[in-house]
């Protein structure tokens, strides 16, 4: 593919009488991503300007509570020169425009042996990448690659306005356009200035200066330490609609003659309808009809309440032939995770595959020193908004109100199901009411979509948490070993993990690119190694020699991603072992960390920042104090952050009073926004490390409502102590960083105040 250049062009009329003007960020043959109306004019693929001086600003990427809704208008505001007040935001249409290509890169390995056969490593400026991501139109809102994939577009493409906007005003004033400024949603000179409404239709008729004139400081914020909640001077652009209640998700649509849905599934996996009482049903005030499929029975009503009381009363009944029984899946796991030799074969024969590796690898480890084993049952997303979807077929056109964190592969998917051209799926991109990455899967769409089809008018889906549940994708189980030969000191000088768990990343990529249902997804990629599920495994430590293996083990319980990814777990697993290693060598847990980190510095700085916070005292027997830290990413460009638990036994099990945590994320765009971030990912941590888990009997989930969850309520929420470090590196996306240490950092404490060590998520499901 050969390079795009930078050098722009007019591109003409565009509906609604508005010009749009095209440049590298806006490649030539995608056509115009945005539509401005006759009072606007459009500026390539990131913003509009209006005559009243109001500047709109297209996010790509699904705004699920993470804020990004804000980060990229802010980044355009600061680099335009635009007042706060007078930005807008719009959902960016589908186009190779906004392609993700730093997401499509990491996720190569799952689309790759769908275009080329083989297991490559790809990178971001591998043109084959960018093809796919441009073709594909591929915006998906996952692991924290927003900033990466459009930080730097939106700042050029504000920064060209800004040039081109001052370049009229300069010619009215017969000054050179350099000497302008832009701010406040004006371009001044002296005491002259004007606004650019006034400007931007004769802007847009320029051409962009090559390269864009970009700010040195940029959209950036600077943390004060000692600061825990400063004022921000960017407040959130969705946050009056939340709290007003005016905000709408995909539930609130309402269409004229639309019905409301409500459904039921069968069981996990190989379940099919056998029956159901329609004479019940239709006795329901408010039926209007049944619509029926190989493994689902939906009901149609006038309120979704009423369709609801029609299932209960339909009782459906399943078949199934499901396999997945916990009992099972556990010891599948413990013998998978056998005692391995040097080629890697378990007790039971189950290859362990290389998927990380240091130095020499762990081979020489023949008795370790330190082996200890952790197990992790399967997890639940459960947002607050559960599944929904609006859709209406008419014409042979789907149009789709869908909150996505992936809509072109549920386009795609919709498409594909009803037997129509994905051209003819019109989504409109609604945002979610959390997600944690449950909204990267799409059978809710679907299924509004051939109900739809069946009712011949709007309809609206909503899943019962009953459904969520029952019909989500959990993070899979997992159970690891951990072994280790220590140094004369007490360090860790060679790590084995191996990893038993299903090749989820596999069977998610499977899914997502291949269009391959839940079951057939576990059958293409069973026995197959996924380095997917090892992220996080390999030690940030100084340890020379350190390998990871995955052995994939089949549970035929389908299973997906989750906020915090692999590292959710296998932080908590790293963490503990740490902590357990220091006390095994008589070490007091810091200084121990410390220590062996001479390779990253900036992780040192955040321990000892966390340590100074929490006051910590070495967390002594019956301190309650336990520690952890972990990294994502690479040394260069990752995220780190440290944390420092305070728990204990409580009324009915264990009480978390305290968190503390230094957290270091290079440049910072929205202080307010990446504290919320850490906060919200220390909570959804401490939901993984007490509850949020389910024990399935052939494939019925025996925890059926939040109640049954174990989850923190607000009453347990702890006292939170966020502090940033101030860095130059590149900016990192925080929303996972606290999902990963809350867990360990508990774990440990629960150790420093109880004595015991627990070793299972969740911490208390074998009691305490």
């Amino acid at each position: 593919m050969p390079m795009l250049s930078r050098r722009g062009l007019l591109a003409g009329a565009a509906l609604g009488g508005g010009l749009v003007v095209a440049w590298s960020l806006w490649p030539r043959r995608f056509g115009s991503p945005l539509q401005p109306n006759p009072d606007e004019t459009a500026f390539g693929a990131w913003l509009k300007i209006g005559t009243d001086g109001v500047v709109t600003v297209a996010v790509p990427q699904l705004e699920m509570g993470q804020g990004v809704s804000t980060l990229l208008p802010q980044l355009v505001a600061v680099e335009l020169g635009a007042d706060w007040r007078q930005v807008a935001v719009q959902p960016a249409p589908v186009s190779g425009a906004y392609a993700n290509v730093p997401l499509a890169a990491k996720w190569a390995p799952l689309w790759l042996p769908t275009r080329l056969p083989g297991f490559v490593e790809i990178g971001p400026d591998d043109l084959v990448v960018q093809r796919y991501a441009e073709e594909t139109r591929f915006t998906a809102t996952a692991e924290g690659q927003s900033l990466d994939a459009y930080a730097m577009p939106c700042r050029e493409a504000a920064a060209a306005a800004r040039a081109m906007l001052s370049q009229v005003a300069a010619d009215r004033w017969d000054i050179a356009w350099e000497e302008c400024e832009a701010q406040n949603g004006f371009v001044t000179h002296g005491d002259k200035r004007i606004r650019f409404g006034d400007l931007a239709q004769e802007a847009a008729e320029l051409t962009p200066p090559d390269p864009p004139p970009v700010r040195v400081d940029g959209a950036f914020e600077v943390p004060v330490a000692g600061q825990n909640d400063p004022a921000t001077s960017f407040p959130r652009l969705d946050l009056p609609s939340k709290v007003d209640g005016s905000h709408l998700f995909a539930g609130d649509v309402r269409l004229p003659g639309m019905v409301f849905a409500a459904i039921r599934h069968g069981p996990v996996n190989q379940s099919s309808l056998a029956g159901f009482d329609k004479e019940a049903a239709e006795s329901i005030p408010g039926f209007d009809s049944l619509v029926r499929n190989e493994s689902w029975l939906a009901a149609l009503a006038d309120n979704w309440w009423a369709a609801e009381q029609v299932l209960k009363a339909a009782q459906p009944r399943f078949t199934t032939a499901s396999r997945v029984h916990s009992p099972e899946i556990e010891e599948r796991l413990a013998a998978a995770i056998g005692d391995s030799d040097d080629e890697g074969e378990g007790a039971e024969g189950e290859k362990g595959h290389v998927i990380a590796e240091r130095g020499e690898g762990a081979l020489a480890i023949r008795t370790p020193d330190l082996e200890l084993d952790y197990e992790v049952a399967p997890a639940q997303h459960q947002p607050l908004e559960t599944a929904s979807a609006t859709a209406w077929l008419r014409d042979g056109r789907l149009e789709l109100w869908l909150g996505s964190q992936a809509p072109e592969r549920a386009r795609a998917a919709v498409a594909d199901a009803l037997g129509i051209a994905t051209e003819d799926v019109i989504l409109y991109a609604m945002p979610a009411g959390g997600s944690f990455d449950a909204r990267l899967e799409h059978d809710h769409a679907i299924e509004a979509a051939l109900i739809a089809r069946e009712a011949k008018r709007p309809v609206q889906l909503v899943w019962s948490r009953w459904q969520e549940t029952i019909a989500g994708y959990p993070r899979a189980p997992v159970t690891a070993r951990l072994s280790a030969r220590l140094a004369d000191d007490g360090s860790i000088a060679i790590l084995k993990t191996r990893l038993a768990t299903p090749p989820w990343g596999r069977e998610f990529g499977a899914r997502l690119f291949g269009k391959r249902s839940n079951w057939d997804a576990i059958e293409d990629s069973s026995g197959k190694a996924d380095p997917m599920v090892g992220e996080g495994a390999l030690p940030i430590y100084d340890v020379a020699s350190a390998v990871v293996e995955h052995v994939p083990v089949r549970t035929d319980l389908p299973a997906g991603k989750m906020r915090g990814q692999a590292h959710g777990y296998t932080a908590f697993m790293m963490e503990s072992f740490v902590d357990e290693a220091a006390r095994a060598s008589r070490r007091e847990p810091l200084s121990y960390r410390i220590e062996m980190l001479s390779g990253d510095l900036r992780m040192v700085e955040c321990l000892q920042r966390a340590a100074r916070l929490a006051n910590w005292n070495g967390g002594e027997e019956g301190s309650g104090q336990g520690l952890a830290c972990h990294r994502i990413g690479s040394t260069d460009s990752g995220g780190r952050i440290a944390c420092i638990a305070t728990a204990g036994p409580g009324e009915g099990g264990v009480r978390v009073t305290r968190l503390v945590a230094a957290v270091d994320i290079g440049r910072i765009v929205n202080l307010d926004i990446a504290r919320q971030q850490i906060e919200g990912g220390l909570i959804f941590g401490l939901s993984l490390a007490l509850g949020s888990s389910n024990v399935y009997n052939r494939g019925r989930p025996e925890n059926e409502r939040l109640a049954q969850m174990q989850l923190p309520l607000l009453a347990d929420s702890p006292e939170i102590e966020i502090d940033f470090l101030t860095s130059e590196a590149p900016s990192f996306d925080p929303g996972e960083l606290g999902v990963a240490v809350a867990a360990p950092a508990i774990a440990n404490a629960l150790f420093a105040s109880t004595g015991l060590r627990l070793r299972r998520l969740p911490l208390l499901a074998g009691g305490l």
